[in-house]
């Protein structure tokens, strides 16, 4: 509990403690924790429940945004500032001092820190701010929005299943007498105080917080959103490229599929062209590999348009309706989540040049089979996989060829405009997943085996 008593009798307390360490207290009496409630106190807790608890927690010494919880100003005169913050503009200046033992909860602080020891030890565990995730922070509309709910002592696994990875993120540091420990902004910390341990802690707001004017912060939250979803999304892309790098399962040139209003073979498609010395033809200037992949998308594109058309002839009967009708939507999840792996692992592998040769022979030779991926079959993750190798051939071809490429591609649909909608709703599409659901949804999505998260 927190009680407001005299800083002497705390002091009483300690020299009684140094006489008789290893006398036991009254045991009706509760521990006792002297201290100022702030947005950024620490929660504490002591190794020996019985003896009664005396702690001096984040009493301020100096405090410029509330003057009048400063309970001991009367100490500034004997305080030194460090030569490394001489001149910073401090928020506050804090003493921290404990009888017994004692164990912080794990925390950040919205401040610069430099925690200085003037006697005793501290051990200190700290995480850097991208460590979050296996911390778990209470939520943000709470009292203690920048604590961790993870019990360091014993942590609940089933409830917190990333906290298994929070020791590999972790730094520890002992500080004894005469030491000081930089924690910045935003790290994690957790703080072990030995028997009769005093520190001297200096906050000050860091540059970035110092200059983030009120009136800026919507768009701040803005652009920290966006970045946060873009790394997300690079991170998806990556992993659905690492997910089927080892999927053996291929198609063949000797396949043929059926479907849709283009039946080919493209082994004699180059044969006829071969034999009409069309050596410029499209098919003709493809290496093996990607006219393997270009075989291996129109295969998808046409087995997935006869799967369809197969679903859309078939009629239920009354006692299986309102089971089909149920699962539905269920089975058009799925059908989609194979397809946003096959496609992923057809053009991710393909360099952006190769891929521009390939689109460029659909175009040429498969016109709707192109014109049904793009409007009909590519989803999210194709779509942002698709328009991201668009923009590497962007970089590596002249404005000329790109204006001759785009010229080629779009003009295989009827409507150039829903092609290009198609594609960049896929893209906002995808955004929008990750920013709403969890990140291991989409993994799930993209392979049914996978280990990395």
């Amino acid at each position: 509990m927190q009680v407001h008593v005299p800083f002497s009798r705390f002091i009483h307390s300690c020299k009684s403690y140094l006489r008789h360490p290893n006398a036991a207290s009254d045991s009706s009496k509760e521990k006792e924790i002297v201290k100022e409630p702030t947005f950024s106190e620490e929660g504490c807790s002591s190794s020996s429940e019985s003896s009664e608890q005396l702690y001096i927690a984040q009493v301020s010494i100096l405090n410029t945004e509330n003057k009048e919880r400063c309970s001991l100003e009367v100490l500034k005169e004997d305080i030194q500032e460090p030569t490394c913050v001489k001149g910073k503009p401090f928020s506050s200046i804090n003493i921290w001092m404990n009888r017994a033992h004692l164990r912080s909860s794990t925390h950040y602080d919205p401040h610069h820190n430099l925690l200085c020891v003037v006697a005793g030890c501290k051990r200190v565990t700290l995480w850097p701010p991208s460590a979050s995730p296996c911390l778990y922070p209470m939520p943000v509309y709470g009292e203690a929005s920048n604590h961790s709910s993870v019990s360091i002592e014993e942590p609940d696994y089933s409830s917190y299943t990333r906290a298994r990875y929070m020791k590999e993120y972790s730094e520890r540091v002992i500080l004894n007498c005469g030491d000081a420990l930089f924690i910045p902004e935003g790290w994690y910390h957790q703080v072990d105080s030995d028997d009769l341990t005093i520190a001297i802690n200096f906050w000050w707001k860091s540059r970035i917080m110092y200059e983030m004017f009120e009136h800026m912060d919507a768009y701040y939250l803005r652009r920290i959103l966006s970045r946060l979803v873009d790394k997300e999304m690079n991170k998806m892309v990556r992993e659905s490229s690492l997910c089927h790098s080892n999927d053996s399962g291929s198609f063949h040139p000797t396949d043929k599929a059926s479907g849709g209003s283009e039946q080919f073979d493209l082994h004699n498609q180059v044969e006829n062209s071969a034999s009409s010395d069309k050596k410029d033809s499209p098919l003709q200037t493809l290496k093996p590999s990607t006219l393997q992949a270009l075989y291996e998308l129109i295969s998808l594109v046409h087995n997935s348009v006869e799967i369809v058309s197969q679903n859309e002839t078939t009629e239920p009967t009354s006692q299986d309706a309102s089971y089909n009708q149920s699962n539905e939507r269920k089975i058009a999840a799925d059908d989609s989540s194979l397809l946003e792996k096959d496609i992923a692992k057809i053009i991710l592998p393909l360099k952006s040049l190769e891929l521009r040769s390939m689109l460029l022979a659909m175009a040429h030779t498969f016109p709707r089979t192109l014109e049904t991926l793009v409007l009909n079959i590519l989803g999210p993750i194709g779509a942002e996989i698709l328009t991201r190798k668009f923009d590497e051939m962007d970089q590596q071809a002249t404005k000329e060829q790109q204006s001759e490429f785009y010229k080629i591609f779009y003009s295989v649909f009827d409507d150039q405009y829903a092609a290009m909608d198609a594609l960049l709703n896929g893209k906002e599409l995808f955004s929008f997943q990750v920013l709403i659901f969890p990140r291991v949804h989409f993994i799930n999505t993209l392979s049914s085996t996978h280990s990395s998260f």
